[in-house]
């Protein structure tokens, strides 16, 4: 935003990193412009414009001011450049938004002014304006003040084509509201930071890192810079590779089960960003894997269903802010395929948006989430970043959301504060400084939205400590450190093992014996999967293959033998000399494109080694669902889906006994290909399935398990929502459900025992089962507890509250959520499909609340 072309700007030299900027969007379709879901509209009042980048982008017929939108520079006139070679002129504004004259724009050497609002600055001149330091916070409309500011530039940025990252050219980045100046790093994955004092420009190499751009002057008032960087799974930095930890994957995470694991794994992660200088981590991702072939699943914390979601959300959060790292929730909202994500509307009523895809983002705003992202996909019509009913009013009015929204890279077609959009990533070419400054001049765009975009930054950075490190913390040369340690890789370890599934265990085969033959077969050496692709991948700070944990773990006089499988008949030959045979495989997906199917790619392979030894395990380590055809043919099955840079020694621990699996699925594992039968109007989308524009939730409620419940499928070769079993057994008994005494809720009790030979821990699930007249699907996980580690014959009260939100369903009519009233009943059991205790409990509902 140039200095004084608009007032009321909140800050004093603040700078965000990589083309942040505060955001303004259009209300058309809350006023009616837009019309409904309709198949082949083109998104009602919009025509179709060539962007910046030669892309298509959307845009208001008429622009927002009346006119047709125009490019950045032909928008509204420039003075010559500055700074630079290459980077978009900043001088020649005054404080109260007019072109300075020569003798003006001497005293200015930074080519910026003041910008006040109120009493503070109102009215005074250019010079006594750009003296002004101070720095408040708006309330009440009081005053605000902003420091000189410098012209910068910032690094290139990063287009998506076709799901790589490439760079495309260097370009300026300007900041309204705040006066903020942004760089970025040349992909997004890299931190891109600014802060006060001596300018610093370079040119960020290929393949991530940061650009800092200082202003030439100083003056910031003492706000650090927001240095962000990817991923959901730890700090990816190619730029100086082995340098950080590569965790376990947010879908790994999500199968522990286990709240304080993922505060661990949160804690972890922000630990290394804050080391690394990165004061935002862009994650975790959070959406629901309403389709199995999604190539983002493994990412995102919520498996297949809200309630799973909504808890584990709150400890990732808690860890990562933490460590004064603000977090970043992703992606809001409805991203749920990458086939056409730039394009595709998701077509969604509002009580499926509240009940199945809100909930994991409503965890993280109870968590003080400091951030959200929102997508590249349309809702209804509309780009989710310029969305007034799923931004300003779902996520900041109705969840009460406090901090900012940023768009993903590219995703933003338009001016869209007034949409609730409050910084635009990674460029300026829709949150252009004179377009802003142009609308609040006509009133389109308010001060109160510029101020309230501000004020949620600086909130995000106040609540988890930011502000309190000297702003050398966040300094661009600690990205050159090495921050792993023995304590990350150790707990990496264990969060891996914790989270590895026990599908099958015929004959009690696990855990293994020591001191045996043992033939190791498949992924197992440097081809063993640790990582899926695009912005959450982390380059590991060292790998422990599969094979080297087995060699480690196997005892003294063990033998272990290795084929790699290329070559079937002999792997099958090794297989039949050993006393066990571990069979190794897996498969990628990556963000920018759906799986093709859901096969593993080595049914082959484990079909032989199975007709040649009746004592087989498989591992898996795959990014989400997949299908098992071979299962009855083997004797026990593993899933460790992507278990990060201690994979070797973590799944060593599993096999050998050392650690005793308690993790359950957090998703299906189909028996076929598309067994809940989606339609290509429901994905990829219609009309065309290449380039789909619309894509239908007909499923509403029913997605995953709810589905298989509704439809009463079986499981032959796949396996249920919430299974997993252990080295030992237990038993539910006592189950008892009466009103809580913490509110209008029930409180539901049960024991759980350990009636087996050795230590373990239970994932105690409860699955509730609504009154017919609420529409609900036959069973929802609505509760669910990790028992501490049990001694054989020890037993444990395990107690599971129900909100009145729990028995609540969501009335699209009223716009809130209504309490049921009628018959429920409480399923207890191992998973959605071992239920052990049932019974009935009748709710007398309460008043209508939202909670």
């Amino acid at each position: 935003m140039p200095p004084g072309a608009a007032a009321g700007v909140l800050l004093a030299g603040v700078e965000l990193a990589r083309g942040q900027r505060l955001a303004a969007g259009p209300l058309d379709r809350a006023a009616g412009a837009l019309p409904g879901p309709l198949p082949g509209r083109r998104g009602g009042a919009v025509v179709r414009l060539r962007g910046p980048r030669g892309g298509d982008r959307e845009a208001s017929r008429q622009g927002r001011l009346g006119a047709p939108r125009l490019r950045r520079r032909q928008r509204l006139g420039r003075g010559p450049r500055r700074g630079p070679p290459g980077a978009l002129p900043l001088a020649g504004l005054g404080a109260d938004g007019q072109q300075l004259g020569a003798s003006e724009a001497a005293q200015n050497p930074c080519g910026r002014g003041l910008l006040a609002h109120g009493g503070a600055g109102a009215g005074a001149d250019a010079a006594a304006a750009r003296a002004a330091p101070a720095l408040a916070l708006p309330g009440g409309g009081g005053a605000v003040a902003i420091g000189p500011q410098c012209p910068g530039r910032g690094g290139g940025g990063r287009a998506r084509r076709g799901g790589l990252h490439r760079a495309h050219p260097r370009r300026q980045l300007q900041n309204h509201a705040a006066t903020l100046h942004a760089s970025r790093g040349r992909r997004h994955r890299g931190i891109a930071g600014l802060d006060g004092g001596r300018r610093r420009w370079r040119r960020p190499r290929r393949g991530g890192g940061f650009a800092v751009d200082r202003p030439r002057c100083g003056g910031n008032n003492g706000i650090p810079p927001i240095t962000m960087s990817d991923g959901p799974q730890g700090f990816w930095d190619d730029r100086h590779p082995a340098t950080t930890t590569a965790w376990p994957s947010g879908l790994t995470m999500a199968a522990s089960w286990d709240e304080d694991a993922v505060l661990e794994w949160g804690k972890g992660m922000g630990k290394e960003f804050y080391a690394k200088g990165s004061n935002v981590q862009l994650g975790p991702g959070l959406c629901l894997a309403r389709i199995p072939r999604n190539g983002r699943n493994f990412e995102y914390l919520s498996g297949e269903d809200p309630y799973l979601g909504y808890r584990l959300a709150q400890p990732a959060i808690r860890g990562i802010q933490s460590q004064k790292v603000v977090a970043n929730a992703k992606h809001w909202v409805m991203n749920n395929q990458e086939t056409a994500r730039d394009s595709v509307s998701e077509e969604v009523d509002e009580r499926t948006r509240y009940e199945m895809y809100y909930p994991p983002f409503e965890g993280a705003i109870e968590a003080g989430v400091g951030s959200f992202m929102c997508s590249y996909n349309k809702i209804n019509g509309i780009w989710s970043c310029e969305n007034p009913e799923t931004l300003k009013h779902d996520l900041k009015e109705v969840l009460g959301f406090k901090g900012y929204v940023m768009s993903d890279w590219g995703a933003t077609h338009s001016t869209s504060i007034m949409a609730g959009l409050d910084n635009e990533q990674a460029s300026a070419d829709w949150m252009d400084d004179e377009l802003i400054s142009a609308e609040l001049a006509a009133g389109v765009t308010t001060q109160a939205a510029v101020d309230d975009s501000v004020t949620r930054i600086l909130w995000s950075m106040f609540s988890v400590g930011v502000m309190d490190e000297p702003v050398s913390t966040w300094d661009f040369f600690n990205l050159t450190k090495n921050v792993t340690s023995d304590v990350a890789s150790d707990s990496a370890r264990h969060l891996s093992a914790i989270s590895t599934v026990l599908l099958k265990n015929d004959g009690d085969i696990l855990p293994l014996p020591q001191g045996k033959r043992l033939a190791v077969i498949g992924k197992a050496d440097d081809k063993a999967i640790v990582h899926a692709g695009g912005s959450g991948s982390v380059v590991p700070s060292f790998v422990p293959w599969p094979l080297d944990g087995v060699r480690g773990a196997a005892g003294q006089g063990a033998t272990v033998q290795f084929n790699d499988g290329s070559d079937t008949e002999a792997a099958a030959k090794l297989a039949q000399a050993a006393d066990y045979t571990i069979v190794f495989i897996g498969c990628l997906s990556a963000e920018g494109s759906d799986r093709d199917d859901l096969s593993i790619g080595d049914e082959d392979l484990v079909v032989a080694i199975a007709k040649a030894s009746s004592k087989v395990i498989v591992v898996a380590s795959v990014p989400g669902a997949v299908l098992m055809p071979w299962s009855k043919d083997v004797a026990a099955i593993l899933t460790n889906f992507m278990p990060g840079q201690q994979a070797g020694n973590a799944i060593a621990d599993v096999l050998f006994g050392k650690v005793n699996p308690s993790a359950k699925l957090p998703l299906t594992f189909p028996n076929v290909e598309n067994e809940t039968k989606l339609t290509p109007e429901q994905w990829p989308g219609v009309p065309d399935v290449s380039q789909p524009f619309y894509a239908f939730y007909a499923e509403k409620l029913l997605v995953g398990y709810r589905y298989y419940d509704a439809h009463g499928l079986t499981f032959d070769t796949g396996f249920p929502f919430g299974h997993g079993l252990s080295y030992t057994t237990f038993a539910y008994s006592d189950l008892s459900v009466r009103k809580s005494i913490h509110g209008a809720g029930m409180l539901v009790q049960f024991k759980v025992s350990n009636t087996g030979k050795v230590a373990g821990s239970e994932v105690a699930q409860l699955y509730l089962a609504f009154p017919s007249i609420a529409g609900e699907p036959p069973l929802q996980l609505k509760g669910f507890k990790k028992t501490e580690s049990l001694k054989p014959g020890e037993t444990v009260q395990v107690e599971l509250e129900l909100r009145t939100r729990d028995l609540s369903i969501y009335d699209a009519t009223a716009h809130r959520w209504t309490p049921v009233a009628g018959t429920f009943r409480a399923n207890v059991g191992a998973s959605s499909r071992d239920i052990r205790l049932r019974g009935d409990f009748l709710y007398e509902g309460a008043t209508s609340v939202y909670v």
